[in-house]
């Protein structure tokens, strides 16, 4: 199977699958000298990892990440860095009943289709178990940032479950962390909690919405056409498992919007660097970031496995009943969360290598200017 790789010149490689003996993530184009500390990027998987509370999956793993290249004396040396999860609980007896039959709503079928052959037990590579390796990856993608871009910060949360979206109004970047959802809204988490509850003792699922938001991110980061920041972002998130929709800023709203509600009108701030009156672009115009916010929102789909008999087809084609039986989080959405961070770590981080690497110290200076604005003479806020 190809392309399991993304990024540029940050570029991840994952491999595993959910029942093997263990998953993974080979990263190559780290810098070298940045510190990485395990338990940092233990950090980061630890709020991912199943079995923490009712609302997900009861699988028993720990996650443990270990580095197996790439660093030495805690340092990174610029080699590609080797990362290694154990998978520890598996229960592949539970998948024995859908050996020969295909779960509406995932990708057997298609896996099937497309190679002939198809590993059964957790759905193999096509489980969101793999997303692991992507939240290790994540973490290594931050620590570099952390040296060569520490005013970037990104944080991700919930917006909405099933129906149930948040309050904007009672926004609270505190509560993110008090919750089992990352709501920043308290009330929602409270209403979400009691759905979800209802749900899971059905056996049934539902769908969500997270929000990614770097701030701190420095102006120019993108390239035009082909290389644009958000044609990465995009990509990265819908990559994501039961992604079904990813927009940038207002995205799908933008199109119920005029061209005056939706240009941010832009002024000179008291710092000689440009400010806007509002941020419906996301943070990105003509695919290269401008100083503001980067705001991601992806849709995802309710859990395909379920309690709740289908009717599908086995390999041979004959008609038959399905349930899913297994551990099973009632609302993926919940520990995509921490997915999409690190899918936004990686994607900021690879776009600021490319930067650094063709433009350097240009770029084009706003303000007063003195002999004319030539761009390259203008030292670059980038590090």
């Amino acid at each position: 199977m190809s392309l399991n790789s993304f990024g540029h010149l940050f570029r991840v490689t994952t491999w595993g699958e959910s029942h093997g003996p263990a998953l993974g993530a080979t990263v190559d184009g780290v810098p070298p000298g940045v510190t990485v500390d395990p338990q940092l990027l233990q950090f980061w998987l630890d709020r991912r990892k199943p079995g923490q509370n009712k609302f997900t999956t009861q699988r028993r793993e720990a996650d443990e990440v270990e580095i197996l290249s790439g660093t030495f004396e805690g340092r990174t040396t610029g080699t590609p860095v080797q990362l290694m999860i154990r998978n520890t609980d598996q229960r592949s007896k539970d998948y024995g009943d859908i050996a020969e039959k295909f779960r509406p709503g995932h990708a057997d079928i298609t896996y099937f289709q497309k190679y002939g052959i198809r590993d059964y037990r957790g759905g193999g590579r096509s489980s969101a178990r793999e997303t692991a390796a992507r939240v290790a990856a994540g973490g290594l993608a931050r620590a570099v940032l952390g040296q060569l871009a520490p005013s970037v910060q990104i944080r991700g949360y919930m917006t909405q479950v099933g129906p149930h979206g948040i309050n904007r109004a009672a926004f609270d970047d505190a509560e993110i962390e008090n919750n089992p959802f990352w709501s920043p809204d308290a009330a929602a988490a409270e209403t979400w909690a009691g759905y979800l509850d209802g749900l899971r003792k059905s056996g049934n699922s539902v769908g969500a919405v997270v929000e990614v938001v770097a701030r701190g991110v420095p102006a120019g980061l993108g390239a035009p056409i082909y290389g644009k920041l958000d044609t990465d972002l995009a990509a990265a998130m819908m990559s994501i498992n039961a992604v079904k929709g990813v927009e940038i800023g207002e995205g799908m709203a933008a199109a119920a919007l005029t061209g005056e509600e939706n240009a941010d009108e832009i002024f000179l701030g008291n710092d000689g660097q440009p400010v806007y009156s509002s941020n419906h672009a996301g943070g990105i115009l003509g695919g290269i970031s401008t100083g503001q916010e980067i705001v991601v929102r992806f849709a995802v789909k309710p859990t395909s496995s379920i309690l709740r008999p289908r009717q599908t087809i086995t390999r041979t084609g004959e008609a038959t009943e399905i349930v899913t039986k297994g551990r099973h989080d009632p609302c993926v959405g919940i520990r995509a969360v921490p997915v999409g961070e690190a899918m936004m770590a990686c994607v900021i981080l690879d776009h600021l290598l490319l930067h650094r690497g063709q433009i350097g110290n240009a770029g084009g200076r706003i303000g007063p200017q003195e002999g004319g604005n030539r761009g390259g003479e203008d030292e670059s806020k980038l590090p």
